[in-house]
């Protein structure tokens, strides 16, 4: 080891199990303040050290309170944090999401998920927490025919690997060309159970997506361009790539029946629902997929909710949500 480093450890030690102060720990070594400094931050780059912040509001809060109320959700974890980048909500999302996972995940569970940038910040966040029987179902194909890539495999690596369980891949295009080819494909045994295996999953994890043209789930080249320009026009988001209009109905019937993996109301009959959503672009996206009634749990960064929370506060027109819980 370098004496670089053992310098390191040793003001690590001093300033964070000692509670010394750093001009503390510069008297104590016989080195400058500006030094010392220097080797606590080489201490954590080094992984020396590791902060851990536990945000008791993360647990519960009055905004996830009143998300809880307004949607009539089970359980809401809100990521704490103002003013948040898209990439930062979805990050801190990702982390609380992984969170709810390992709470949730039991023996002998089924575990259906999407794929994304929400729910591949949530599985780089997983750590190792093993179960029996556990098994984790790809909700929808994941294959891209352009230079976007989904990650579906590493996100169902990333699973498995935490909870020790056996996957069931879907390794298809998550829209195909035409319902003819999709038919076929359909009629291979090895992909009709996994299709079943997904429509009846324990614990569904998965997000939603607002619509715009760099959106992921309209540049993965299984759209034609008069289908983008429909959906940018009719839909507000998706979940599982089922894209929606605002009144909560399938936005496209052409692409929604050419579409691989679990539909708007299979996943809704699933008995636990974790949407986990990053940044107020989705809001939109997000309101109506909770009036939809597609989550009994929830995981939002803090400006999310209060975009939702704002936005309950003009009037919701009644009817095309009557019938959905939380509607």
């Amino acid at each position: 080891m370098e004496r670089r480093d053992e310098q390191s450890i040793e003001a690590v030690k001093l300033y964070y199990q000692q509670g010394l102060s750093q001009a503390e720990v510069a008297t104590r070594m016989g080195l400058s303040r500006p030094t010392v400094a220097k080797l606590l931050a080489r201490g954590r780059e080094r992984g020396f050290v590791t902060i851990e912040i536990h945000d008791p509001r993360e647990d519960a809060s009055e905004i996830a309170l009143r998300l809880e109320k307004r949607f009539g959700l089970v359980s809401v974890r809100v990521a704490h944090g103002r003013d948040m980048t898209e990439s930062e909500a979805i990050e801190q999302v990702g982390r609380v999401g992984a969170d709810v996972m390992t709470q949730l995940v039991r023996d002998g569970m089924s575990v259906g998920i999407s794929w994304g940038r929400t729910m591949s910040a949530l599985a780089a966040h997983l750590t190792r927490a093993p179960r029996q029987g556990v098994r984790v179902v790809q909700l929808k194909g994941g294959t891209s025919f352009s230079e976007r890539a989904t990650h579906d495999f590493e996100i169902m690596r990333a699973f498995c690997e935490a909870f020790d369980a056996q996957p069931r891949y879907l390794p298809l295009p998550v829209i195909f060309q035409d319902t003819a080819m999709l038919s076929i494909v359909r009629r291979d045994r090895a992909i009709d159970r996994v299709l079943e295996e997904g429509r009846g999953v324990d614990v569904a994890v998965f997000t939603v997506g607002a619509l715009g043209r760099e959106a992921l789930s309209l540049n993965l080249g299984q759209l034609e361009d008069d289908e983008v320009e429909a959906l940018l026009r009719d839909a507000v988001g998706d979940a599982c790539s089922r894209f929606f209009t605002r009144e909560g109905a399938v936005a496209l019937a052409s692409v929604d029946g050419r579409t691989v993996g679990i539909t708007l109301e299979e996943l809704r009959a699933r008995p636990v629902r974790v949407l986990v959503a990053g940044g107020r672009v989705k809001a939109e996206a997000l309101e109506t997929a909770l009036h939809m009634g597609l989550a009994t749990h929830l995981v939002v960064d803090q400006d999310l909710a209060l975009a939702l929370l704002e936005r309950q506060e003009r009037v919701i027109p009644r009817g095309a949500f009557e019938d959905a819980p939380g509607g």
